[in-house]
């Protein structure tokens, strides 16, 4: 009797051992199988580890020369002098990609692909606070139109930048707007981008908080209404302004923009000296400050020449003051 207990208890003993040996070796074989589907996935990173391949040269050498050609993005930062200078993305090689291209195409040149990387730190990070310019390491810079008369000299502006497919920011007096809401949806028609010049051109610095918001709101209003535009930028009537200017539009979702060049031409000077002054001055995030005066209107054409000739592209603020990479003027 003790015998066969024993027995029972030995064949017991021996199914349970079993069943954990092979309990473990189904576990080992699973996670085999786990690691062989990994390894096959990345194929092209460990090849090009191990240099085991003969595609691998290839790979390696998109991987060296991608550490070259890679830029780092710029953070945004506040200067002492020009206040917010918004950030710029940088640019990374997707080498996975250009490998891939290359191994399809083996006899054509290495096609490198790219992805812009956005900096750490942006213009919305950095608080309420003035914007004077883009970032210098952007090669783009803007037409900042600001229009409360001159009603004569639009449309031959309007033709200068048609004809030299130029697009630039206007900025809209209110009660200008009021009156001329035609001719506004006609610069809009023109792919122009429409932003806010306050109501009645007051000195923003002597108004009261309750004031300057109301200069602002009354104008952003119409500019919704009249022209269903969602605006983000506020440009000071004269560039007067002060700390609670700039707050009160920021509490209406704009941030206040200024110039870094101006063109004076309420002054009514000669073409050729606003021509010069882009000459001697112009650089990349200028944003370039002009009114619909003839002084303007007949320089307007030798601005754009000497803008390209410098290798910069031409936007509206909002394209200046993005993140986003420009292609180089060629």
């Amino acid at each position: 009797m003790v015998n066969k207990k024993w027995a029972a208890m030995t064949v017991t003993l021996l199914i349970f051992g079993w069943a954990a040996v092979f309990k473990g070796g189904m576990a080992d074989y699973i996670q085999e199988l786990k690691n062989s589907r990994t390894n096959e996935t990345a194929f092209i990173s460990t090849a090009a580890r191990d240099g085991s391949n003969e595609l691998d040269s290839l790979y390696e050498q998109i991987s060296r020369e991608a550490v070259k050609r890679n830029v780092a993005p710029v953070n945004a930062v506040v200067d002492r002098v020009w206040k917010a200078i918004p950030g710029y993305n940088g640019l990374e090689v997707d080498v996975e990609e250009t490998y891939r291209l290359a191994k399809a195409s083996p006899q054509a040149p290495i096609r490198f692909q790219y992805h812009e990387v956005e900096p750490e730190v942006k213009l919305h990070d950095l608080g309420v606070h003035p914007v004077y310019k883009g970032n210098p390491n952007k090669a783009m810079v803007s037409f900042m139109i600001n229009v409360a008369w001159g009603n004569e000299f639009l449309e031959p502006i309007l033709r200068t930048l048609k004809d030299e497919k130029v697009k630039a920011t206007f900025f809209l007096d209110g009660s200008w707007l009021k009156k001329n809401a035609d001719l506004a949806r006609h610069i809009q028609s023109e792919g122009h981008e429409l932003s806010n010049h306050a109501y009645s051109h007051p000195d923003m610095s002597r108004l009261g908080r309750d004031a300057a918001y109301q200069q602002i709101a009354k104008t952003e209003a119409l500019l919704k209404s009249e022209l269903n535009v969602k605006n983000k930028w506020f440009a000071p009537p004269s560039g007067d302004y002060n700390q609670t200017t700039v707050q009160v539009a920021a509490e209406q979702g704009l941030r206040t923009v200024l110039w870094t060049l101006d063109t004076i031409d309420w002054k009514k000077p000669p073409a050729y000296a606003i021509i010069q002054k882009i000459r001697l001055r112009i650089e990349p995030g200028t944003l370039i400050l002009m009114h619909p005066t003839a002084s303007s209107s007949e320089a307007l054409p030798g601005m754009i020449r000497e803008i390209r000739k410098k290798g910069l592209n031409i936007g509206t603020v909002s394209e200046t003051l993005s993140e986003k990479r420009v292609p180089e003027v060629e």
